[in-house]
């Protein structure tokens, strides 16, 4: 027991110090294999309707690709509205530091004057960061029109060789394992479809209740709000704070008067709170049960090894290894670690918590609210 838990904790650090300096490698692979499963069903229906297989390939790439460029059109065009209303935003900021620093004025008796002489001191410091930020920005775009380029490449050769790597996987087990194998592999699949389809619908929704409440109440670039806390909420918990702060930047600098950043925060808590509580547990349901702490630990971690793109995939990649640990019998108990199943005692006090027999296990999944299948149902 000793040596098998050494091993898996070697194992584990091996993985890990391989992601460190594979992650420029690994991020587009990984992207580009979720993204091959949510548009699989796609070319499936191509392939059964008796169409080449290279011609259906590249129907689905085109479709994949014409709904990238539509969003990012539809970003272009609304940033380029906003540049466009620069002199404004100027005008409205202007306002709004005079306000601040009045205020600063009368509850710290510090002067207009003073401020202004801390302003001046710390602007050449700005300047030298601003432009070391900058370089940093052009070296990351440039890396990410490389990730972007790669990433059709790859789900073109991930349809083209699917039987292949399928193969591969099944050489790896013994004949007696093949079933358990497919049915984990279908799970996966399931789990991914189920995920992803409901970020993208999540995307759809929130844009258009975001946006459409926020242009109902007069509040400028709405649209734009919309659609950034939508992709932004994609990260766990830190995108949606992030997003809060934008929304607040962009209706600070379009108006004169703070109600507005009042009406958006409002709008964004109401939306959040449906999409939470009401919405995205209907579309992705109780498919992905990953714990908090675990999702909060997997987005630092990917954003430090892959930035954003590492934000990003870092649910989707425990969701998978949640599936295999789930599935092999020595490696169970990490996906214990990673779920969001809690016993309704504690293993102190019942030591029936304690087992890893299939019905304790049952047992606590119904208790946290997860349907379970019955024993042999492999679909």
């Amino acid at each position: 027991m000793t040596v098998r838990r050494s091993i898996e904790i070697l194992g584990l650090a091996v993985v890990f110090f391989f992601i460190v300096h594979a992650a420029n490698i690994l991020s587009p692979i990984l992207l580009s294999f979720f993204l091959t499963i949510l548009v699989y069903p796609l070319f499936k229906r191509l392939i059964s309707k008796k169409m080449p297989e290279m011609l259906a390939i590249v129907i689905v790439l085109l479709v994949l690709l014409a709904a990238m460029a539509l969003l990012v059109w539809f970003i272009s065009t609304n940033v380029s509205r906003l540049i466009a209303d620069f002199p404004t935003i100027k005008s409205n900021l202007t306002v709004h530091l005079e306000n601040l620093s009045s205020w600063i004025n009368r509850k710290t008796n510090f002067s207009t004057e003073r401020q202004l002489q801390l302003i001046n001191q710390q602007s050449e410091q700005l300047v030298n960061f601003a432009s070391g930020y900058l370089g940093g920005i052009a070296s990351s775009l440039s890396g990410l029109f490389i990730f972007f380029g790669l990433v059709p490449i790859y789900i073109f050769l991930l349809l083209f060789y699917r039987n292949l790597l399928l193969r591969f996987i099944f050489l790896w087990y013994k004949e007696s394992e093949h079933e358990r194998v497919r049915e984990t592999v279908q799970e996966m699949k399931g789990v991914i479809k189920s995920y992803l389809g409901g970020l993208l619908i999540q995307i759809a929704y929130i844009t258009v209740l975001l946006g459409g409440v926020l242009m109902l109440f007069g509040i400028k670039h709405a649209l734009l709000i919309g659609v950034l806390f939508a992709i932004l909420n994609l990260i766990p918990y830190i995108g949606a704070l992030i997003g809060n702060v934008i929304g607040v930047l962009l209706t600070l600098t379009s108006s004169e008067s703070l109600s507005p950043i009042l009406t958006v925060l409002i709008a964004i808590a109401a939306v959040q709170f449906l999409d939470n509580n009401i919405l995205m547990p209907k579309i992705v349901g109780s498919k992905i049960r990953i714990n908090a702490l675990t999702s909060i630990v997997a987005v630092i971690a990917g954003g430090t090894l892959a930035g954003i793109a590492g934000m990003f995939l870092s649910l989707p990649v425990i969701a998978v290894l949640k599936v295999v640990f789930d599935r092999t019998d020595h490696l169970r108990q990490w996906g214990v670690l990673l779920g969001d199943e809690r016993p309704p005692g504690s293993p102190f006090t019942w030591p029936r918590y304690r087992k890893a027999s299939p019905a304790v296990q049952d047992e606590i999944k119904q208790a946290s609210g997860v349907d379970v299948k019955k024993r042999g149902d492999s679909k």
